[in-house]
């Protein structure tokens, strides 16, 4: 039998307390090769990462968007965010996602795996949709970061909306950009911890 469980919606949702979130010392900015090597090397010792990735918006009707433009991945303790305006730093990037044996965990990818095809020429190996796990146990069709960590920490994810609607195309990033980067990749680290699926 395929129990159902209900998800708090956004009041309830709002009345707890917030999410612990990674400061500025556990978040390294990546726009070279050279950065991109070391976080190479801290990653692939990790058994699973979180994952997202970030898009300069469009809002003009008919307008594509050429991103993505920053990628986040995390481990428990530490996220990184590559800008890809660098072809090398591109690169490493795409070495990164095409990794075989290690989870990338996040939610509502499909379109993110669509664009990294476009911009990177790799497919990501071991993408894992936490959506789907959470289907698969009983919840509804799309939990979202903000209903997993309700659910899972019985706490509020707190998400920016200036911060997700600004420019990600833009070099030089904000700390508010790269704190809600870090953090989308970050939270599905935990989610999937959370989850056992390590």
């Amino acid at each position: 039998m395929n129990t159902r469980h209900i998800t708090p919606d956004k009041d309830a949702i709002a009345l707890l307390p917030p999410f612990e979130r990674l400061g500025l010392d556990q978040i390294t900015f990546i726009t070279t090769e050279a950065g991109a090597r070391k976080a190479q090397a801290a990653l692939v010792a990790a058994p699973a990462w979180g994952f997202d990735t970030e898009s300069k918006p469009t809002f003009k009707v008919g307008e594509a968007s050429d991103g993505p433009h920053v990628l986040q991945l995390a481990t428990p303790d530490h996220a990184w965010v590559f800008h890809l305006h660098d072809a090398a730093c591109r690169a490493v990037a795409g070495e990164l996602l095409a990794t075989p044996g290690i989870p990338k965990a996040g939610f509502g990818l499909g379109d993110d795996r669509r664009r990294i095809v476009q911009k990177l020429g790799v497919d990501v190996a071991g993408l894992l949709e936490l959506n789907t796990v959470f289907r698969e146990r009983g919840y509804r069709k799309d939990m979202g970061v903000k209903g997993a960590v309700a659910v899972l920490f019985n706490q509020r994810f707190i998400k920016s909306k200036k911060a997700a609607t600004s420019n990600w195309a833009n070099v030089r990033m904000t700390e508010a950009q790269l704190i809600y980067a870090a953090n989308d990749a970050w939270a599905a680290i935990r989610v999937y911890h959370a989850l056992g699926l390590n």
